[in-house]
């Protein structure tokens, strides 16, 4: 099958991780034929390396700490997200960064009917905005910085109205883990803001407006 191995949009749109799934892929020639099935718009998931990762992990009970958005431009895949900054990665790239090469993508249940190349375009324009803006380190709800699934959020709800994933405050998550309470600590201080808004990569991933995207 041929491999498509670039990655994807005309300046889109998303950083933000390990369990083991069925629906799983590592980046490898079998993986990389996941490629043809993608489509714009798809919200890819991993579990990332960062230093910040396994917080993550540990206060939202979930193996997904990073997350972008998937778009395609001249046949190549890229994913938007904020990691450093708010910019463009090559599909490849991407997965290689996460753990073991795995990855999760899903899609929005009525994406054939949602995401009209008018509402895409919107999806663009919304994504624009924040296009090298840095990465919040302290998971701020302003537009003057952005985590991934923060920006993924954002552009969904800006573009289509839609909310993919619950919002929270930072008081919901299990904060009881030290390693959890040592990156509070690194961040914030004594000064946690506990009723700071926050969309957190694992409710994105739970909402029921989206469906796995199988691997061929």
């Amino acid at each position: 099958m041929r491999l498509l191995l670039f990655i994807l949009i005309s300046l889109f749109l998303i950083r933000c991780d390990n369990n083991t799934s069925p629906t799983t892929v590592e980046v490898d020639t079998a993986a990389l034929e996941i490629s043809p099935t993608l489509q714009n718009g798809d919200i890819i998931f991993q579990t990332s390396l960062s230093s910040q990762s396994q917080a993550i992990q540990l206060a939202t009970q979930s193996p997904h700490s990073h997350m972008g958005i998937i778009y395609k431009k001249d046949g190549a895949y890229f994913v938007y997200e904020a990691i450093k900054t708010v910019r463009l990665t090559p599909l490849e790239q991407w997965i290689k960064r996460g753990k073991e090469g795995k990855y999760i993508v899903k899609r929005l249940k009525n994406a054939a009917t949602t995401l009209t190349p008018t509402i895409l375009k919107a999806m663009q324009q919304a994504g624009e905005q924040y296009q090298g803006k840095a990465y919040d380190l302290y998971f701020g709800w302003s537009d003057e910085k952005l985590y991934c699934s923060e920006l993924v959020w954002k552009i969904y709800k800006e573009a289509t109205d839609i909310e993919i994933g619950q919002l929270a405050q930072l008081k919901d998550f299990d904060l009881s883990h030290p390693i959890v309470q040592q990156k509070l600590h690194e961040r914030y201080g004594d000064a946690l803001p506990f009723d700071e808004k926050v969309i957190s990569p694992a409710a994105m991933f739970e909402s029921k407006l989206l469906v796995t995207v199988p691997h061929q």
